[in-house]
């Protein structure tokens, strides 16, 4: 069962840009100009949903200048990972013992 944490994450990585930027994340560092580059999306809507990945502990930040450069956490996207295995594991049991509840 997923937790409410993991269900908040869930919505968070539901939009497709932020979705966008964690791919781009997850492959290199990147400051915010970077990301309007790659993403076409204007630098305040950017900024809002890079606001929104920072609180939901998904990417850190590293002020470098006039810069902030992003990270992505890679611990937050295994512990959603990890949970969808346990699912998986658990439908594949009940698949193999045809488990089921009886009609009453």
């Amino acid at each position: 069962m997923l937790t409410s944490v993991e269900a908040d994450l869930l919505q968070v990585l539901s939009s497709p840009l932020r979705l966008r930027i964690v791919s781009l994340l997850a492959r290199e560092t990147l400051c915010t100009t970077h990301l309007v580059e790659e993403t076409g999306a204007r630098q305040t809507n950017l900024s809002n949903h890079l606001k929104v990945l920072r609180e939901a502990g998904v990417v850190d930040t590293e002020p470098c200048g006039n810069y902030t450069y992003y990270r992505l956490r890679p611990q937050v996207i295994e512990a959603l990972a990890g949970s969808f295995t346990e699912l998986a594991a658990a439908a594949r049991e009940t698949a193999a013992a045809d488990r089921r509840r009886p009609c009453l």
